[in-house]
Order: C-alpha cells, then structure tokens, then sequence
C-alpha cells in the first residue's frame, strides 16, 4: 500500500500481514451520492466485525469525525488516500470483545429550546449547511464555532442530527439544543454557557 499525499503515515501493524479474507470492505460512495447518511450501515458492520477482522470504508474523503468517534471505541486506524476522490480507511479493533457502538440520541425539550432561543435573542449567529457535501456541514459548523463570540450562539439549519459533531461539542465544552423539525430538517444552538 502506497499513499499519494503529503504525510505518509507508517502502515501500522495490523495490516502488514493481514490476509485477504480478513477484509470486509464497505463502499459508502453510493450511500452518499444518493444524499444518504452511511453512519447507520458503518455502525451495523461494525458491530458484525469478527475478532482479528478489518474493516476497510471505502469513501470520496478522508472520514475524520468517523476515525475520531471509533478510535475512542478503541479502534486503530489507518488511511490509504488513493487519488483526490478514493481513500481508503481501516479500522481494527486488537480487543476479542465485540464492538457496541449506539448512534447517540438527544431528547428534545421544548421548553429548553425556547428558554435557550430567548436568551441568545440578538446574539446569534446563524448558517445553513442543509445542501453542503459530507463531510463540510461539520467543518462549516466548527469552523463558525471557533470565530463565535463568547456571548453568542450559533444557529444551524441542518438536514438531520449530526452524530459525529456532537462528541466533538461535548469535547470543547460547548452546549448545544435541537430542535427537530422534520426527517429532513433539524434546527442546532450551540453556545458555552
């Protein structure tokens, strides 16, 4: 395996001599390209993984928030970039013990929603990532986040929940409120208290 990007990462133990029947490769192009989430069929095939297997997705960009959220599953990673729009990441996961990843779930509570949209009324900072590519909705988002003032909030128009950048708030201590609006509409604030 050969990288054609700048940073040549050493191909990590895992893989040296892995067999090729210790490969299960999952394309999420066409998931994708067909305007749909890939997170749901990532996380089936990730609790299906066998012990000493190795998942290999198959993808147009390099999945940050998705190495991000499996590597504090402990899971290793490993990212091949084959041309501009083909990489390749691996996950391996050393542990015998099956992998549990649950697609995190927010309650929604009206109240909160409202009490939080008042309290940053005329201190908000809104963007609409609703017909942006994967991966640029959470890029926009904390790109927005790192220029915030520290008394305002942001405002996002999104297409759904957005699973990876919730760990993500959580890690740089922001706050965050959803309001779901319909499958395909979802409303965010996010701010520090």
């Amino acid at each position: 395996m050969e990288l054609n990007n700048e940073e040549t990462e050493t191909i990590p133990v895992f893989l040296q001599n892995i067999q090729p029947g210790k490969i299960v490769e999952l394309d999420v192009r066409p998931v994708i390209e067909g305007g749909n989430d890939p997170l749901s069929i990532i996380l089936q095939a990730v609790k299906k993984l066998e012990p000493g297997k190795v998942l290999k997705i198959v993808n147009s960009f390099k999945p940050t928030p998705l190495i991000h959220l499996l590597g504090k599953q402990g899971f290793e990673s490993y990212v091949e970039q084959l041309s501009d729009k083909l990489i390749h990441t691996y996950f391996y996961k050393q542990s015998a013990e099956s992998a549990v990843i649950a697609e995190p779930t927010v309650p929604v509570e009206m109240d909160e929603w409202n009490e939080t949209l008042n309290r940053f009324c005329n201190r908000l900072v809104t963007i609409d990532v609703r017909e942006l590519p994967m991966p640029l909705p959470m890029h926009t988002i904390l790109e927005a986040l790192d220029n915030l003032k520290e008394d305002h909030a942001l405002f996002v128009f999104h297409k759904k929940i957005p699973v990876f950048l919730l760990p993500e708030l959580n890690e740089r201590k922001f706050s965050f409120r959803l309001k779901e609006i319909s499958d395909t509409e979802v409303q965010m604030l996010i701010y520090k208290d």
